[in-house]
């Protein structure tokens, strides 16, 4: 027989000893000969899979293809997010497993959670489905002490948080690893939108992902992300922090949360149960799936750590499709072409918004409206770079008064017509030298932040002193209130103006500034303090 293990008649009911010597011999289980897969397992095909509609549903989980050094905690934690885990029985030899839940309510609730989505063990996906078998009888035979320990230890800490949340439900999030199994997570150099859905599917790699929760922070994109325990949740810590998403962008910070248990009311593209399908959406917002449905996104290829996974035209797809369904916040998001309001007439160029949106992105024309010169049209390379500006500058004082940056009804800025009168208000700059994106892979993706007092300053020849920038940035924008060299390389440098306003002023005068042998200026807003 070609198959792995096939599962017990319905209605019998056999110890351990049973279960195991008949994996040798033409009893229930029957095991073949053929050549083991790469990861050790006769993995051919199940046989009970081609009648698996037919199976009826049991307290019993039948798990195969495990990795060969998984550990019988890893097994009980697929478990944990469903119910309380009654026994296990390990046949590691055939890399299989089965768990006991203690109501068929949670049974089927994990059958079919993990029906939609992969587990993953050790990086490697597992595969699940319903036993024959009702119960599960173990003894103590030497191959199963282990297994029996182990489910004893996860009993006893179930029983401890039950008791300290004075409830009946135990907390799922068992702490099997002696650290949180609540990740923190940071996305830095936020270039292209990160959305639940991938986070979901980088991290589940590592273990079931029970919830997630999203949020922006002191202008950083954030997430709170829970496992069923915390050997998962370490395992991911070590794989993906400071790994980057996309190429040289949107850059994990991961630590432990000092949560231990995630509290989700809604299920939408903020945050989610996977646990809990049957939470609303709250606040009339599109439920997750929906919304991933609409967008077509999803993230095929994310093979062990992280990937380039092709963000931008998925991103550009997605918003298309937002833009068509009018939801909320994503309104003309395809565009690429922003309106910028609220300028002052008598200072604002093509030039210094080109300098300015530039440290978002590529800009690739800029118009200042003929007759409303307080109002630009300012046309990104594409969608993502131009939400990206929108986030970072919107509402940020310009000339004495704050911006309003939001989406164009333009698809792009049209160039004046040959012999148009235009005073210099239009400017194509899609050929220009000083775009800071252009290069793949390029290091300035690792350095966008939002606009700060404190700027970043590189390209400096030797000759050129403290005193001599300082008096470069004091004499043209404002106040230098501190300034510092890098100790280990005086080619960039720090310097603090005395507010943002300033800070974005001298940014648009002063990047590119010729410092003499043939060193330009390069400057952007910095994340550090001095």
């Amino acid at each position: 027989m070609d198959g792995i293990v096939q599962d017990i008649t319905v209605g019998t009911k056999r110890g351990s000893d049973e279960l195991l010597s008949a994996c040798a011999t033409n009893g229930p289980y029957i095991m073949s000969n053929s050549t083991p897969s790469a990861n050790g397992n006769d993995s051919k095909k199940f046989k009970g899979e081609n009648r698996i509609s037919g199976i009826m549903p049991s307290r019993v989980i039948h798990i195969r293809k495990l990795p060969n050094d998984v550990t019988e905690a890893e097994v009980i934690s697929l478990g944990l997010p469903f119910g309380k885990v009654t026994n296990l029985l390990m046949l590691k030899g055939k890399n299989q497993a089965f768990i006991e839940m203690n109501t068929e309510e949670a049974a089927n609730t994990m059958v079919s959670y993990y029906g939609t989505v992969t587990p993953y063990l050790r990086s490697h996906p597992v595969y699940i489905q319903y036993s024959n078998h009702k119960e599960l009888k173990t003894d103590n035979s030497p191959n199963q002490a282990r297994a029996q320990a182990a489910l004893q230890a996860v009993n006893a800490v179930q029983s401890a948080n039950m008791a300290i949340a004075g409830t009946g439900v135990p907390d799922t999030a068992v702490n099997l690893a002696g650290q949180s199994p609540v990740l923190r997570i940071i996305v830095e150099n936020l270039f292209y939108p990160v959305t639940l859905d991938v986070l979901h599917q980088i991290f589940s790699k590592f273990g079931t992902v029970l919830k997630i929760i999203t949020f922006t922070k002191n202008n950083q994109f954030q997430a709170l992300l829970q496992y069923a325990d915390g050997s998962c949740a370490q395992h991911a810590k070590l794989a993906l922090d400071g790994q980057n998403i996309y190429n040289a962008c949107c850059t994990l910070r991961i630590d432990f949360s000092k949560l231990t248990s995630l509290n989700v009311k809604y299920n939408n593209d903020k945050s989610r149960d996977y646990t809990r399908p049957d939470l609303p959406s709250g606040d009339s917002q599109p439920t997750l799936d929906q919304t991933m449905a609409a967008f077509g996104l999803s993230v095929p290829g994310v093979h062990g750590a992280l990937a380039p996974l092709g963000m931008p035209s998925a991103a550009a797809a997605a918003a298309a499709a937002a833009s068509r369904m009018g939801i909320p916040g994503f309104a003309s998001a395809a565009n690429a072409v922003l309106l910028v309001s609220n300028l002052n007439p008598e200072r604002v160029t093509p030039q210094c918004l080109f300098i300015l949106f530039g440290v978002y992105g590529d800009v690739q024309r800029v118009k200042i409206l003929f007759n409303k010169k307080e109002n630009a049209l300012v046309q990104m390379f594409d969608c993502t770079q131009a939400q990206l500006a929108m986030s970072h500058l919107n509402g940020q004082r310009l000339h004495g008064k704050a911006m309003r940056v939001t989406m164009s009804k333009h698809q792009t800025v049209q160039l004046p017509r040959e012999g148009q009168e235009d005073q210099g208000l239009t400017k194509d700059y899609s050929s220009s030298p000083l775009h800071r994106f252009k290069k793949p892979g390029s290091k300035n993706f690792q350095n966008i932040f939002p606009p700060s007092a404190t700027l970043h300053l590189s390209n400096i020849p030797p000759s050129v002193t403290e005193e001599d920038l300082k008096m470069l940035f004091s004499s043209t924008t404002g106040m230098v209130k501190a300034f510092k060299f890098f100790q280990k390389d005086r080619k960039m440098a720090l310097i603090q103006m005395s507010s943002v306003e300033e800070a974005i002023q001298a940014l648009i005068d002063l990047h590119n500034h010729d410092l003499g042998e043939n060193h330009h200026l390069r400057v952007s807003f910095s994340k550090s303090t001095i």
